[in-house]
């Protein structure tokens, strides 16, 4: 029996229990040959081999170990020492980076509920995660997408953890691996013992519907073996017919791959669904406000924030093809300068909440055009400004 300050192999010395699923046990420990302090604190895994453990879990454990090997990504753990002890109970041991935060099923525990805009931030960090993971030669398959398994780093970034149910694609096509995944998650085929990326996807759809609604898939309606959430939530038209895209029950009904869920994802487009009692517009044209400032509804993709050159360098132009109305003010002298920085900080902002874009790839062109233009044409009108107003100060005063 395991306790808090035993030292294993010489080296780690484990501190406290994070979990205990029957099977395997996993604690956090010190690492103390660690030359950096603040990487000695690390995560192990333990599995005991004897008992309800059998043959497949050991080998899910050891191939747990092998892939982690092989994985280089700032977002997932990292692999540091797999090893096996003989102490009348045969344990074998895998040793990971710890991540400090919370994972996203604590976070709903306490109640926490998730906007759309937390959620697409999510989505967009665990799909370059998949993304990365998918294109290895040999793809991985992580098998295991839920909320616990997601972390909430104190970087405010989403780590991707627990391999314990991956698989790699190296096998022949037709080969039936070890049944794995959560009920609710997981998807059909892969409870048939033949995951594809899509049921990645899937899962990664069931844990966003989780932290959007706050209940487990599980415990939602069904119909047609489809997820009933929509009501539930008040989420924007594209991204409800993006999420049942996810969770279509047939695989090839979902997206191709991570990648391409990505890209949809950030072009804000609607997708036409597989099911055809489910009336989804074909394409979304994104905004349609009319007045951007007083618009609190509207979700503002956070790729489009920041600084905005042809805004702030030309305001009194680039207040028409924006249809932000209020730069009628920059034609008021006492108030020109104001509404310029104004402009520069909230332009991104009220331009897409104040008229239509049909993706965000559009209206970063459509600004980057207006920055070229500020920078080459308002840069040098605005300087002649400046030293026209000190000369006019000094001949005053």
């Amino acid at each position: 029996m395991l306790q808090p300050e035993q030292i294993l192999q010489d080296r780690y010395q484990i501190q406290r229990q994070l979990g205990n699923n029957g099977i395997r046990q996993t604690w956090q420990a010190l690492d103390l040959q660690a030359s950096d302090g603040e990487n000695s604190t690390v995560v192990v895994k333990l599995l005991a081999f004897g008992g309800t453990v059998q043959w497949d879990d050991l080998k899910l454990f050891e191939r747990e170990a092998q892939i982690l090997k092989t994985i280089n990504h700032p977002r997932i753990p990292r692999y540091i020492d797999y090893f096996c002890i003989d102490d009348r109970t045969l344990w074998f041991g895998l040793i990971q980076e710890y991540i400090p935060g919370e994972s996203l099923k604590e976070k709903l525990a306490i109640g926490e509920r998730f906007s759309e805009k937390r959620a697409r931030k999510i989505a967009v960090e665990v799909l370059n995660i998949l993304i990365y993971l998918h294109e290895l030669n040999p793809g991985v398959l992580h098998r295991d997408i839920k909320p616990s398994n997601l972390i909430w780093g104190e970087d405010n970034r989403i780590y991707l953890v627990d391999f314990g149910a991956v698989q790699d694609k190296a096998a022949r096509e037709g080969v039936t691996f070890t049944v794995v995944g959560t009920y609710g998650y997981a998807p059909m085929e892969q409870f048939g013992g033949r995951a594809v990326a899509a049921s990645d996807l899937y899962a990664l759809g069931a844990t966003l519907i989780h932290l959007l609604t706050g209940t487990s898939p599980c415990d939602l309606p069904q119909q047609d073996l489809r997820l009933q959430f929509a009501d539930r939530v008040n989420l924007s038209p594209s991204f409800v017919s993006w999420l049942q895209k996810l969770i279509e029950p047939a695989p090839e009904q979902r997206f191709t791959n991570a990648r391409e869920a990505l890209n949809v994802l950030k072009s804000r487009l609607a997708i036409k669904s597989a099911n055809k009692n489910q009336l989804l517009p074909l394409k979304e044209i994104i905004n349609n406000s009319g007045c951007g400032i007083n618009n609190h509804n509207e979700t503002v993709p956070e790729e489009i924030l920041g600084w905005n050159w042809g805004a702030f360098l030309m305001p009194w132009l680039w207040m028409w093809p924006n249809q932000v109305w209020c730069g009628v003010f920059c034609f008021i002298p006492k108030l020109s300068w104001f509404l310029a920085i104004a402009f520069g900080a909230k332009g991104n902002e009220w331009a897409w909440k104040s008229r239509r874009w049909n993706s965000i790839e559009q209206f970063k062109a459509h600004q980057r055009g207006w920055a070229i233009a500020g920078i080459v044409i308002g840069g040098p009108i605005s300087i002649m400004l400046w030293v026209r107003a000190i000369a006019l100060l000094k001949s005053v005063f």
